[in-house]
């Protein structure tokens, strides 16, 4: 059966994490290869300009499969190497594939995201949380470390402190807390929350897709470059912005007072 759902309204694509009767579980094997031919097409396809990822049922994704875990099973069976390739070629391929994402991508986290799904969440550009949703890592509690480079990706969302109360704790936050530790934009109301993210995504797919994708490329290279770095690689893509036709359409329509119409070209 599929873990992903895929669905593309003009410029927007929705991917749901679709195991709604066991909480939407990851790193079966094949999740990985599945997520990576997911994000490859989307990479591939010029009209999409902005990703939608949420969880179908009650859960955004509970994390790892932890039935799987007790039987040691599936990617955790076998030998300490066999588990760690386990986890290089199946969950590590899911955080790669949403982190290599060229087009902005805006998590709905729907519910519980917990463990491996708290941090596939935070993969994402933008959070936005409905009232239900809760977010924690808590893999010391289950006696483990977080195998999936979470060790990496909360701080950069919540700053090192918060991050590490959280994998230290093993406390699972509220939609509440989430906002105000800036894990989330913003909580909206439960049955509102994929309207409110299709409606930002909408806002956001009307921008001129090249300089959108480059944009998000700056932010991601801008977390591991120095200032200097930084600003030699703004100069050079800048530099092919200013030759774009939608470059030329943004500052007409600016001039002549009225809504731009961005082609990509």
């Amino acid at each position: 059966m599929a873990l992903l759902r895929t669905e593309r309204d003009g410029p927007v694509t929705t991917l749901t994490i679709d195991r709604a009767e066991t909480m939407n579980p990851l790193g079966i094997p094949g999740d990985g290869e599945e997520f990576a031919a997911a994000c490859d097409t989307i990479n591939r396809d010029l009209e999409t300009r902005c990703v939608i990822l949420t969880g179908a049922g009650k859960a955004f994704s509970a994390g790892g499969d932890v039935k799987a875990m007790r039987d040691r099973t599936g990617t955790f069976g076998g030998t300490p190497p066999a588990i760690s390739d386990g986890y290089r070629d199946n969950i590590h391929r899911i955080l790669r594939a949403l982190y290599g994402l060229r087009v902005p991508v805006i998590a709905a986290v729907n519910g519980p995201a917990i463990g491996l799904g708290c941090d596939v969440a935070c993969l994402a550009d933008i959070r936005i949380a409905g009232e239900k949703a809760k977010f924690g890592v808590t893999f010391l509690k289950l006696g483990i470390i977080p195998g999936d480079g979470g060790a990496w990706i909360l701080p950069r969302a919540i700053g090192m402190s918060r991050a590490a109360e959280m994998f230290f704790t093993g406390d699972v936050i509220d939609a509440a807390t989430a906002r105000d530790w800036g894990l989330v934009s913003r909580v909206v109301p439960q049955d509102d929350l994929l309207a409110q993210a299709n409606v930002l995504a909408c806002r956001i797919a009307a921008l001129p897709p090249h300089a959108l994708r480059q944009t998000k490329m700056l932010l991601r290279q801008g977390h591991d470059m120095s200032y200097d770095g930084a600003l030699e690689l703004a100069a050079n893509t800048q530099a092919m912005m200013h030759h774009t036709a939608d470059h030329a359409e943004g500052v007409a329509a600016l001039i002549e007072k009225r809504e731009p119409r961005f082609t990509g070209d």
